[in-house]
């Protein structure tokens, strides 16, 4: 028996799904979720093997939830997403389901997660979907959603300071504190605004509004005075990057 959570702000929505899904005997509707917040604790208390995800909810959007779930399970997404994701959804979810479905359309995407072997459903899959949309979803581009223990913290990307690569995690560093974040530096610098934020280092990305002066330092090196009073380094890749941004 395989079992199964719906996260959809949308009431309608969820008893469509939960309709169609009485068609399916060996699967097991365990919870249905208003919203990203209940889905992730109920991910995270029930260890589903197939959530029916929709992409914008308030609070929190699918795609931010799952960047919160160490494990995540297989993912068919229900949604009136825009069509560019198409392409990313067929490539790296089980299934995606345009608003509004069949029930034909939806038997063929459950039929498809029975029929793929439990290890196709791996996390790397739900990554690099994550990676391949995130340039293209404005709340990823104006928010930073991290993890905090039990908590969950939305960061907006104004209260950044820096980033700063930290062995497998990137440290978001604002005037409240650090935040550790399961990403890369090459995501953070793909998907900030290049007009905002610099990789002014491989270690380092700074918010341009942040700088208060840039001094020389050792040889082609320069370090980048914040108004925090951090000292950052700049390589001289990166103060080529910074000179076009500021214009000098």
């Amino acid at each position: 028996m395989k079992r199964a959570l719906i996260i959809d702000d949308e009431p309608l929505a969820r008893m469509v799904v939960m309709e169609y899904l009485q068609n399916f005997k060996d699967i097991e509707l365990i919870q249905e979720c208003n919203d990203g917040f209940e889905g992730l604790k109920a991910i995270q208390q029930h260890q589903p093997d197939l959530i029916f995800l929709d992409v914008q909810m308030p609070k929190i959007n699918g795609f931010e939830m799952l960047e919160l779930v160490e494990n995540p399970p297989a993912v068919i997404f229900t949604t009136a997403f825009d069509e560019y994701a198409i392409k990313a959804f067929e490539a790296h979810a089980v299934d995606y389901l345009m608003k509004p479905f069949s029930k034909e359309r939806f038997n063929k995407a459950v039929e498809k997660f029975l029929a793929t072997a439990p290890e196709k459903h791996a996390t790397k899959h739900t990554e690099e979907l994550l990676d391949a949309v995130a340039a293209h979803s404005p709340a990823q581009n104006e928010r930073i959603v991290v993890k905090t223990g039990t908590k969950v913290k939305i960061i907006p990307v104004a209260d950044v300071e820096y980033l700063m690569a930290d062995d497998d995690y990137v440290s978001v560093i604002t005037k409240e504190g650090s935040y550790l974040k399961n990403k890369t530096m090459s995501f953070f610098e793909q998907t900030l605004d290049p007009r905002q934020f610099v990789r002014v280092h491989r270690s380092y990305i700074i918010a341009i509004t942040q700088i208060t002066r840039i001094d020389p330092y050792e040889k082609d090196a320069h370090l980048a005075i914040l108004k925090s009073g951090a000292k950052i380094p700049v390589s001289k890749t990166g103060y080529v990057k910074l000179k076009q941004v500021l214009g000098i």
